[in-house]
């Protein structure tokens, strides 16, 4: 009884841990001083000056643009290459897998440098295209190891019994494999577009002039001081992601029922 007692609240701890840095975050985006530790009063005033700050709204644009894109983009690339490397055997198989962990496990700092030293040797100009280019290609593994356990549960008799009852291969993979597959196809597009917002160090390599995201903007400003308009730009895409999460999980119940 009393280890049940004490697992709860060291979890309890650990939950206040992470979310009570967030919580502090939020409330102090309407705080009506710039004082980050004393409360003068409710006001909506950072969220006005927010949509009036030019450089966080560019920001923003490009942040948001490059994620959709990027990700949309690596979903693709992730999924057909999921489903070939699931179709090899043996050390071809094991081969592809080992090349599709490197760029995961690899330290940020050393893909970034990697790609801008690519994109210099090709008299790339930088600017929104190598940054995009950049995001594709630290995304696309980690769809594909998204994607990979969902095709190892597939029932490879399925396409075979499809294919053997008329379906060209194409038809198969749009009316057996794709559905059966679709929530790791999520689940990639998901962790594809929050890291493509998060990263820092491969989009500090390679952004050019003019072209920059929120996380470049935010270490910036915090070598001089960070303002509370990102207080509120951090809760507004905080509460975004929760309904997200909120929509995904009701439309997987209602198809759970469904089923």
């Amino acid at each position: 009884m009393v280890k049940k007692y004490l697992s709860k609240i060291y979890i309890g701890i650990i939950f206040i841990f992470l979310y009570a840095p967030i919580v502090v975050l939020t409330v102090f985006s309407f705080n009506e001083s710039k004082s980050r530790g004393n409360w003068t009063g409710f006001s909506l005033k950072w969220y006005v000056e927010l949509f009036q700050d030019g450089d966080i709204r560019s920001a923003f644009y490009y942040t948001i643009s490059i994620a959709i894109i990027s990700a949309v983009i690596a979903t693709v690339l992730g999924t057909i290459a999921a489903i070939g490397i699931n179709s090899m055997k043996g050390k071809t198989k094991a081969v592809m897998l080992n090349v599709n962990y490197l760029p995961v496990v690899n330290p940020d700092i050393v893909t970034g440098i990697s790609l801008m030293i690519l994109f210099v040797s090709f008299n790339t100009s930088f600017g929104f295209n190598t940054m995009l280019l950049s995001h594709i290609v630290f995304n696309t593994p980690y769809v594909i190891l998204s994607i990979l356990p969902k095709l190892k549960q597939l029932d490879a008799n399925m396409t075979e019994a499809a294919m053997d009852l008329g379906a060209t291969p194409m038809y198969a993979l749009r009316k057996v494999i794709i559905p059966e597959i679709k929530p790791g196809i999520v689940t990639g597009f998901l962790m594809a577009f929050t890291l493509s917002i998060d990263d820092f160090i491969i989009s500090y390599f390679t952004k050019g002039e003019g072209v920059t995201n929120l996380s470049i903007i935010i270490y910036s400003m915090a070598r001089r001081g960070v303002r509370p308009t990102i207080n509120a730009l951090s809760t507004i895409m905080l509460s975004v992601v929760l309904l997200l999460m909120v929509l995904i999980n009701k439309r997987s119940n209602v198809t759970e029922k469904t089923k």
